[in-house]
């Protein structure tokens, strides 16, 4: 059975004066993404492989993964940048099968959506929180 990890990106800055895709994250982020990223370490939840948005926000969440978790870099995949719980969806199924276990790292609300149409629970989720 495949397991899927959903990340969505730590915290970034609100500055005005950029756009959206290209939103920095925080220091705290950058730290918040370490502590996650050894939590799930602990837990032995590691992915064979990250998926990111190539947002600034979400693939710099990425990078502190795959660096404290001892995986190749993520695959940045355009589509999942704004993309609803339907898209994220036809992501997640047309992942390759030769792997079991794969992290996607994106944004809210679809990585919420997708938590609850895959196990039917409703949460908050916020900024580099675990779900698995």
């Amino acid at each position: 059975m495949k397991k899927l990890l959903l990340i969505r990106h730590a915290q970034a800055t609100h500055e005005t004066g950029l756009v959206d895709f290209e939103r920095p994250l925080k220091p705290s982020g950058l730290q918040d993404a370490a502590v996650m990223a050894g939590r799930i370490k602990e837990k032995g939840l590691v992915p064979q492989t990250l998926i990111s948005s190539p947002a600034l926000r979400t693939i710099s969440t990425a990078n502190v993964f795959s660096q404290h978790l001892d995986i190749a870099p993520a695959q940045e995949k355009a589509s999942i940048y704004d993309a609803s719980q339907d898209q994220l969806l036809d992501i997640i199924s047309m992942l390759n099968d030769d792997q079991d276990f794969i992290g996607l790292v994106g944004h809210n609300p679809g990585i919420g959506q997708v938590l609850y149409s895959l196990t039917g629970e409703t949460r908050d989720v916020p900024p580099a929180l675990l779900r698995s």
